[in-house]
């Protein structure tokens, strides 16, 4: 697999550089530095996480006051107890009710989970059991790398294929600790899942995340038989970055634009796709918080303004690539999120529904924040049952592929 150059994205000249040198501010100088600093020699790739660390320290200060506005609010109005402890014994409830219709009756029956007063994340040497090979390359470069989790005993015929994608607002793109208890719930039903890396901002600016993305999709459409999976079944899923990732991936199925790393005829379409607590829209500046990220999508992610490449931020956008053909999907979001508020889930799944002509399932989850599979064990086991349900349904009856169905 050979790298083509990215013709779309000249690089910089002597007028671009001026310009950078008269608009930039500190933030910009600091980040430009640790970029730098991870190309000396010797040191410089022990460097790398500096630029992460930095942009996350540097741009987080932007959204703050959404951080801490929100944290104040939950300590000195912590609302009616009575109604939080309803929110969180509803989730169950409210998940077979968002996929009945689309769920057969008879599979809902299933025995749901009772929520745990322990973080899912204590739970990670339980959970990582499943796992059976870690750090398996699946691309050329050298942090393109996955973790495979199944069971030992799975059975003769291969197994359906889950690729989870992790969060990390795109400058942070580790496989630890995110996934876990969806993946592990998955394997023990005899899945086999592929939880990735991938590269981040700002030391890799976009598109290469979702390159990276699509490079691991074709491989395991190539390879995923060698640990009994199912090279003709694979679904993606993914948590916040991730699960803009992920989306966009189901929706640019084989796009060469998004994937000039990759061998010709490499096969990048997925059969399914989960979301959880995305973000799908680029290019919305309609709110102060939309337009805080999209300031930190121009200099820390993208590197470039939106102004003068609207069509980067488009193109990046799944909200404006839902297309007749789309894959099912399953959004799943809390509506307590503070992060990524629900009305990104809303209308994009308002989207889906009115042009998909695949299911459409929409899981909002009543007082639940962002990050909750990872901090919230109330939550969680219902979260990962009703994906699990989901993912199943469209395994066993892949003649509902591209039929439409609404809930």
């Amino acid at each position: 697999m050979t790298e083509r150059p990215d013709i779309r994205h000249p690089g910089p000249t002597l007028t671009t550089r001026l310009e950078w040198l008269l608009n930039a501010g500190p933030a910009d100088y600091l980040l430009a530095m640790s970029v730098a600093s991870a190309s000396l020699p010797v040191i410089g790739k022990h460097l790398k996480p500096l630029g992460a660390l930095t942009a996350m320290s540097v741009w987080g200060a932007r959204h703050a006051p959404d951080f801490i506005g929100s944290a104040v609010r939950s300590l000195t109005d912590p609302g009616d107890p009575e109604v939080k402890r309803r929110e969180r014994e509803a989730t169950s409830a409210v998940a077979e009710a968002a996929l009945r219709g689309v769920v057969t009756a008879k599979d809902l029956e299933v025995e749901w989970p009772a929520g745990e007063r322990t973080p899912p994340v204590w739970k990670l040497r339980e959970h990582r059991r499943s796992v059976r090979r870690t750090s398996v390359r699946y691309g050329p470069r050298p942090t393109q790398l996955l973790d495979v989790w199944r069971r030992d005993d799975l059975p003769a015929e291969p197994a359906p294929v889950l690729l989870f994608v992790p969060g990390g607002a795109w400058v942070h793109g580790s496989r630890l600790l995110q996934g876990y208890a969806l993946m592990s719930h998955l394997a023990d039903k005899g899945w086999v899942c592929l939880s990735i890396d991938y590269r981040v901002a700002p030391h890799h600016r976009w598109p290469a995340h979702i390159t990276d993305v699509k490079t691991a999709i074709a491989w395991a459409r190539a390879n995923v038989d060698k640990f009994g999976g199912d090279r003709n079944f694979v679904a993606v899923a993914g948590c916040s970055a991730g699960g803009h990732l992920a989306a966009l991936a189901g929706l640019t199925a084989n796009d060469p634009e998004l994937q000039q790393e990759l061998p010709e005829g490499s096969d990048t379409s997925v059969d399914a796709v989960v979301g959880i607590y995305g973000r799908y829209d680029w290019e919305d500046r309609s709110t102060e918080e939309r337009a805080r990220f999209v300031e930190f999508l121009e200099r820390v992610v993208v590197g470039r303004k939106i102004v003068k490449h609207p069509d980067v931020f488009r193109k990046a956008s799944p909200i404006a690539r839902v297309h007749r053909e789309a894959p099912p999907f399953l959004v799943m979001h809390g509506r307590g999120d503070s992060v990524i508020p629900v009305a990104q889930a809303r209308s994009f799944v308002e989207r889906l529904r009115d042009v998909s002509r695949s299911v459409v399932s929409y899981v909002e989850l009543p007082g639940a924040g962002h990050g909750f599979d990872m901090t919230d064990g109330a939550r969680t086991g219902a979260a990962s049952t009703a994906i699990g349900l989901f993912l199943n349904h469209i395994h066993r009856n892949r003649s509902l592929i591209g039929a439409r169905e609404v809930i």
